[in-house]
């Protein structure tokens, strides 16, 4: 052997033992769980979980925070915060920059309408009579999800099944590739889907809308789950902050279930904890039903909890019908993660949980304590601006749409005119500030290349998507809300109390702690590619969670 190469291996050998933060760890035998179970709760804060603690069963939301893992900063990292974007980046582990999903409605230029993110004119209902509410799938959705990739990797042999009372919030997690996407028809009180799935309802679908527990569900009051007077985490049951049940004159308990409905328009379950419920009772059918996990390739059930969202708008935060209602939760998701124990194994299954978004304090109650909140009027703002254009423009119709806190021009007219259209933007941004309220706005030339230090603005360009956004974002202040109704509230904005949710993590392989390092919403659908040893979604920007 040659002197060089002798010295050469023994350089080595000596770099080698001086690595000693070095760790080789061996490859582990390549074992996957048999399910993955998403959960996903619509308009949860995470400070619920510490709030409603005390009161809290021991077999769910305590059973996640003691024997699972817990991301306790994660956050959204774009805006707005919307059901459809929440569930699309949940899925997807992109920001709607990516994947398009850029609210749960916007302006389209070219036809001059507002579309709804899960319309489709191309399909038809399955399982209702009801034309609409079936014509739907998720083509608006530009990448791929967590799903989908389980099912290209597997040659299309693992299952994905998604349910929700929200159409939005079964399809998008669902994707492309999910072999069933069911969603609540408040028209027949049935589970619903659409022909771009399957051209009839899977039999063990059937069979659950056969048993008809809207009905059953909707038959007696809504009480309190525990004597009313120990609910001390909220507010008074009579304050002036909530918003009222059909036939009501005061937001208190009981609200009586059984005159709000008819066997022809179910939409009230939506707005009861009972909402919640059945959604449990079609996850339990789905995985009966599928089969889920018991074949040779990981399967994938995601569930959608919606009726959280519902009642958080009509009453807000602090009141005794969301902690009810979280309460009645707690006992749905321990009834899933103890059927899934007793039939899987913890061993194989993993499950994750988080939100789609959190959501503000009701305005009008910090106004009343002194607070920085308000309402912008929409109304008055369009009006003011076209005013502002007819004046500097001599035109008053620049504008075709105000949505999202976007403000989308009418680009043909501007270019009829021969108006710059940049020069524009920056006059509206300018006139935009100075209302109150405003704390700040952007053109689309500013969303769409610059570097923004803001984090505000950061979140603002990482949920805008050229195609589809409009040309001037508005930020509005902290605790500001659109001027629609001054009981219940609303969410959409970059703030903490609209981005921090929580994010649970349970069964193969994960072992009790937390961490308190900065996580992104994005980084679930890393995280469970990493877990399955599979590609992540096409346009998945998050990293694993370590």
């Amino acid at each position: 052997m040659k002197l060089t190469t002798i010295i050469i291996i023994a350089l080595f050998s000596i770099s080698l033992h001086a690595q000693t933060d070095v760790k080789i760890i061996p490859q582990k035998e390549n074992m996957l769980p048999r399910l993955i179970v998403g959960i996903v709760i619509d308009q949860m804060r995470y400070d619920y979980l510490a709030k409603y603690y005390n009161k809290f069963s021991q077999n769910g939301f305590k059973k996640l925070l003691k024997q699972g893992f817990n991301c306790k900063n994660t956050n959204f990292n774009y805006a707005p915060t919307y059901t459809g974007p929440g569930h699309a980046s949940i899925y997807t582990g992109a920001t709607p920059s990516f994947h398009g999903i850029i609210g749960n409605n916007w302006f389209v230029r070219d036809s001059g309408k507002v579309i709804y993110v899960t319309d489709d004119s191309r399909v038809q209902t399955v399982g209702s009579l009801s034309e609409k509410e079936g014509k739907m799938s998720p083509r608006n959705l530009l990448s791929s999800t967590i799903g989908d990739e389980l099912r290209l990797y597997s040659n299309m042999k693992s299952k994905v099944i998604s349910v929700a009372l929200k159409d939005r919030a079964a399809i998008l997690p669902g994707g492309h590739l999910s072999n069933g996407s069911y969603w609540f028809d408040s028209e027949s009180g049935n589970f619903i889907t659409s022909t771009y799935y399957n051209k009839e309802l899977p039999s063990w679908v059937t069979d659950f809308n056969a048993r008809r527990l809207p009905d059953k569900y909707l038959s007696h009051p809504w009480n309190t789950l525990l004597p009313i007077e120990q609910y001390t985490e909220s507010a008074d049951d009579n304050n002036p902050y909530e918003g009222l049940y059909k036939g009501e004159t005061k937001p208190v308990f009981p609200h009586n279930l059984p005159i709000m409905f008819t066997k022809t328009d179910y939409e009230v379950l939506r707005s009861t904890p009972f909402g919640n419920t059945i959604t449990k009772d079609i996850a339990l059918s789905a995985l009966k039903g599928e089969n889920l996990g018991k074949g040779d390739y990981t399967d994938f059930l995601a569930i959608s909890f919606s009726s959280t969202d519902y009642i958080g708008h009509k009453m807000g935060p602090q009141s005794i019908e969301v902690e009810d209602t979280y309460l009645r939760l707690d006992l749905d998701l321990a009834e899933i993660i103890t059927y899934l124990e007793k039939n899987y194994g913890k061993d194989n299954f993993l499950l994750f949980l988080t939100a789609d978004h959190a959501v503000a304090y009701v305005p009008e109650e910090l106004m009343d304590l002194k607070m920085n909140a308000g309402y912008f009027s929409y109304k008055i703002f369009s009006d003011s601006l076209k005013k502002y254009l007819y004046r500097e423009y001599n035109d008053s119709n620049l504008v075709s749409c105000i949505i999202n806190d976007q403000i989308y021009l009418n680009r043909s007219l501007i270019k009829r005119k021969n108006i710059n259209l940049k020069n524009l933007q920056d006059d509206i941004v300018s006139f935009s500030l100075t209302f109150n309220g405003v704390a700040n706005a952007y053109t689309s030339y500013q969303l769409n290349g610059e570097t923004l230090k803001n984090k505000s603005a950061e979140l603002m360009q990482n949920g805008f998507f050229i195609k589809r956004s409009g040309d001037i974002a508005l930020l509005l202040e902290p605790a500001w809300l659109d001027d629609y109704s001054h009981t219940g509230t609303s969410h959409g904005t970059t703030y903490s109390y609209d981005t921090h949710v929580p994010l649970l993590w349970y069964g193969c392989n994960i072992k009790p702690g937390y961490t308190s390092k900065p996580v992104d919403i994005t980084d679930i659908a890393a995280t469970v590619a990493s877990f399955l040893n599979i590609m992540p979604p096409s346009a998945c920007i998050g990293k694993p969670i370590f």
